[in-house]
């Protein structure tokens, strides 16, 4: 982006996924725009105007991937995006973009992303020669700049696997035989919303917070899956992914949250490991929450099966792009799943869609003190 100002251009969009991103990687980072420039020559930023302006009269504005109507109205003859490929409305963010994209002799976007395999990354890829210059950076080319200890420990983890050829190795991967979900079918039915909170609440018959939790907390340990989930009208809905690394205080802290933020009808919890430890952590923040408990009598990937086939229905929708629960989703296969560690966020989203579809799905008789085909039993806290 140096480059372009000091080339002539004077009218420039940053854009990240969220307004933290754009201030704290492409402004105040490491090697953000602050950080480039001696003092001398360093552009003026005022993070109140989501601005920054260079000496020579070059204004870059700052704006975020989770409101693409930002970008209607002004114009451009430069963009810089910064890690388009978790972008939560994508496509929709880029499309405003090309429209304000119309000064100067030759507009240009620079892109710097991980090649998550999203249908827009695969387009932008596809262009015909001379509309895109692909440059790829292996993490091993920048090893004089990253921490050895960091270094030795992400190869020995990550090198050879799936995961590591895309986030190290810069490969735009294909789908995985035998995987359940495809990457081109969820962005197919990928809806955006202006406020998924309050549609949620407007249109979904029923909402669900779903943890599928870790037992212990170290550098070495899952995630604990918390997903919010929704049933609007036939087609369940990914509302929100807040899953997270931490102790089971930080994560039930996390789920009531995100429960009361979408003011939730229950919470849908995997007992498995935790027993009684999940009800009971969770009502050490919220006395009285309301509890599904689930107990899993089978592997994840039989589990996953019927939720996939409503996927294949085009029966359920995600809100935006969720990259981490993607990730997983395409990595699960009829005979397992084929990424590192365990798809936690991808547990709980079967479990919240599991519980979403139960009347659809299941039998209905059953004795009323029985565990259901899935696990379910439901304990109110009272």
């Amino acid at each position: 982006m140096r480059e372009q100002v000091e080339a002539g251009a004077r009218r420039i969009a940053l854009i990240a996924e969220t307004a933290a991103d754009a201030r704290d990687v492409m402004i105040e980072g490491e090697s953000g725009l602050l950080s480039i420039y001696p003092p001398d020559e360093r552009p003026m930023y005022e993070p109140s105007k989501r601005r920054i302006t260079w000496p020579n009269g070059a204004v870059a504005t700052l704006f975020n991937a989770t409101e693409p109507d930002q970008l209607r109205g002004p114009q451009y003859d430069a963009a810089w995006c910064d890690e388009l490929a978790k972008w939560r409305y994508a496509r929709e963010t880029w499309d405003q973009l090309q429209f304000g994209l119309r000064l100067g002799d030759h507009p240009r976007v620079m892109v710097t992303s991980t090649p998550r395999p999203i249908e827009l990354v695969k387009a932008i890829v596809a262009q015909k020669e001379g509309k895109a210059v692909i440059t790829r950076g292996r993490t091993l080319d920048n090893a004089p700049n990253l921490a050895k200890p960091f270094l030795s420990k992400i190869m020995a983890r990550y090198d050879g696997t799936r995961l590591g050829r895309q986030e190290l190795n810069a490969e735009i991967l294909g789908d995985l035989p035998g995987a359940l979900w495809k990457q081109s079918d969820l962005d197919m039915y990928r809806v955006r919303v202006n406020d998924p909170v309050q549609w949620a609440r407007e249109n979904c018959s029923r909402i669900v917070i779903a943890i599928d939790p870790a037992i212990s907390k170290t550098e070495e340990s899952d995630e604990t899956g918390i997903i919010a989930a929704g049933l609007s009208g036939q087609e369940g809905v990914i509302l929100e992914d807040v899953s997270m690394q931490g102790s089971p205080h930080e994560w039930a802290t996390a789920a009531v949250q995100l429960f009361d933020r979408y003011q939730a009808d229950t919470f849908v919890a995997e007992v498995n490991q935790g027993g009684d430890m999940v009800a009971f952590t969770l009502r050490t923040i919220r006395a009285y929450a309301p509890v599904t408990e689930v107990r899993a009598s089978r592997g994840k990937h039989v589990r996953a099966e019927p939720i996939a086939a409503l996927y294949e229905q085009g029966r359920v929708r995600h809100i935006g792009q969720l990259p981490d629960l993607e990730n997983q989703m395409t990595q699960m296969t009829h005979t397992g799943f084929r990424g590192e560690g365990s798809p936690d966020r991808l547990d709980a989203a079967v479990w919240a869609l599991s519980d979403l579809f139960a009347a659809m799905l299941l039998p209905i008789e059953q004795d009323e003190d029985d565990d259901d085909e899935f696990g379910r039993n439901a304990t109110t806290g009272y």
